[in-house]
């Protein structure tokens, strides 16, 4: 964890006149929490997670927590959760075994194309946060920015990115009488390539929640979603490994971790986007 004190947090948050900044901490060089002072001398703790889910330009109206299709941060969770029902029953054993593969193919292309669509909508989210603390500033939407130096615009983008290789992935498994080799280049590899995007989104997630590389958090709800999504991410990991093809037998390494790891990962992506409704509707980070 990183603090600095010359409360540098540019260009995740401007502040007028009226707030000064304190103190600013996070992992390496990105800034993911500060304290301001404002003009009433009272503290002001910013936190870009909590900034960016409570002060969306793109939410018009809260709501209710499982009710609120004004607001874009509801979709996000609802659209993530139907896509990990999808996998998960794809995945299921009992399911492919009272339908067949060919059906479960299908319905992974279904629930990639709701990861899809809940990822950019959260790419959206993050980028088109008000910019400017102690005032709410609505700005125009943005479709697209480059902003490396926000840990959020890392996260939401690599991930979006993994969601379109699992497209590509789901996409392929469902052409019959692939070879082997084209098993493997087309359906395994991309597959491979979005797990490690997964990983990598849920990792930075993680540490911008934490305020560093490491965290323990059980309490904080914002905590255990980015932990859910973390293990989640391992678990396809794990599928997608265990799913490459031997060209020898014309069988993946292993089914029983494939699917196994595929159920379980769906399952921790559920919940993380279950918890994203309430989240919406906290009044306060911790």
């Amino acid at each position: 964890m990183g603090m600095d004190n010359n409360c540098e947090t540019k260009p995740y948050v401007k502040s007028p006149k009226s707030c000064s900044c304190k103190t600013s901490e996070g992992p390496g060089p990105f800034r993911t929490q500060a304290t301001f002072k404002n003009s009433e001398g009272r503290s002001v703790i910013w936190n870009s997670r909590y900034y960016r889910k409570h002060h969306s330009n793109l939410d018009k109206n809260l709501g209710s927590i499982w009710w609120a299709p004004s607001a874009v941060s509801w979709w996000i969770g609802i659209l993530f959760a139907i896509g990990a029902i999808c996998f998960a029953l794809g995945a299921s054993q009992i399911y492919i075994k009272i339908l067949n593969n060919a059906v479960s193919y299908e319905i992974f292309f279904i629930g990639s194309i709701f990861f899809t669509t809940a990822a950019f909508l959260q790419y959206l989210e993050s980028i088109n946060a008000p910019i400017h603390l102690c005032r709410h500033i609505i700005e125009k939407l943005r479709l697209l920015t480059w902003e490396p130096r926000r840990i959020d615009w890392w996260s939401t983008l690599i991930q979006f990115g993994g969601t379109l290789f699992f497209n590509i992935s789901t996409l392929a498994a469902l052409q019959s009488f692939l070879l082997v080799s084209n098993i493997n280049y087309l359906v395994w590899s991309p597959d491979v390539y979005g797990s490690i995007c997964f990983l990598t989104a849920s990792y930075l997630a993680w540490t911008e929640v934490g305020n560093g590389f490491w965290s323990l958090k059980p309490s904080n709800i914002s905590w255990r979603i980015v932990a859910l999504n973390l293990i989640g991410s391992i678990a396809f990991g794990v599928s997608a490994i265990a799913s490459y093809v031997s060209p020898s037998t014309g069988l993946p390494i292993s089914l029983t971790l494939t699917s196994l790891g595929t159920f379980t990962g769906a399952i921790c992506f559920f919940l993380g986007a279950v918890f994203l409704l309430p989240e919406r509707m906290m009044k306060n980070i911790n």
